[in-house]
């Protein structure tokens, strides 16, 4: 029998990813770029973006950075008419853009007596506008950039939307309740999306990375010198592989899986979760 190799190729696709200019957006983008992809870069931080479409560019790629704010529905209509002009309809949208924030982070796992009065940043101490900035930017932040490009995908056969969900979606991890709300939020919006736009050619999926190491979380990993962190200890203890994932390695492989409308042609509404067992692990 003749082996089966999957590859997915992206030549005079269009790809739009928010957050481009993040670490795991900007692995993403040049991976899309890398499969043929004409890819759009939409980042609040343009010069971020700007910095990974020469990257891509540099490497004979063909990309193009854009300012957006995924929460302006306004400046994002702005920028899908841009991206039309510039590279063509969107085929695949990337909801990339996402993060938590401390102001709607606890400083303890578990709620202790005293913590109301004493010195430390509790349940009841959360702010409230930073409870709806991290809920905003998750959820309201992929579906906005989604009434956006949409638009360009609905009647044409193999468009995709790919959103960023977590593991926090399936149990939510302790001191972040706004991003494990906001990320459980996103998974729900996948399928719905997906049976919504069912009938005119658009598969909407979605990704649930575990634990990766970035800038955004390095500090909450690991200590000044090198050391793991408490944190990192209660995760690795968690994760049945007993590591963490590698970014360019272990979630292209999926996102490159879903995109490919060959082999993933009947595949809409779900999430994968990428996190070496994380998920599955009952503790015990």
């Amino acid at each position: 029998m003749e082996r089966n190799v999957i590859n997915t190729d992206l030549t005079n696709k269009v790809a739009v990813v928010t957050g481009a200019g993040g670490v795991l957006c900007s692995v993403f983008s040049k991976v899309l770029a890398r499969a043929g992809a004409k890819v759009a870069l939409l980042d609040l931080n343009v010069e971020a973006a700007q910095k990974v479409s020469d990257e891509i560019n540099a490497e004979g790629g063909i990309s193009k950075a854009y300012c957006c704010n995924v929460l302006d529905k306004d400046i994002c209509y702005q920028v899908a008419d841009r991206v039309l002009a510039d590279l063509g309809p969107c085929d695949i949208l990337l909801n990339g853009a996402g993060g938590n924030n401390p102001r709607a982070t606890t400083d303890k796992e578990y709620f202790e007596m005293g913590d109301i009065d004493g010195d430390t940043k509790s349940f009841f101490d959360l702010d409230k506008s930073g409870i709806e900035f991290v809920f905003n930017l998750n959820f309201l932040g992929a579906l906005i950039p989604t009434q956006a490009f949409a638009r360009q995908m609905v009647g044409r056969e193999g468009c995709n939307i790919l959103n960023i969900s977590s593991m926090n979606a399936y149990t939510p991890l302790t001191k972040i309740p706004a991003y494990s709300g906001a990320k459980a939020a996103i998974s729900n919006f996948t399928q719905w999306l997906a049976v919504h736009f069912s009938r005119v050619g658009i598969r909407v999926n979605a990704i649930a990375p575990g634990f990766f190491v970035g800038k955004q979380n390095y500090a909450l990993l690991f200590n000044q010198d090198g050391t793991p962190t408490k944190r990192t200890e209660k995760i690795l203890a968690a994760t049945p592989m007993g590591r963490f994932g590698n970014s360019e390695k272990e979630l292209c492989g999926t996102v490159l899986f879903l995109l490919n409308n060959d082999a993933a042609s009947f595949i809409t509404g779900v999430t994968i979760p990428i996190d070496g067992g994380f998920s599955a692990y009952s503790g015990v």
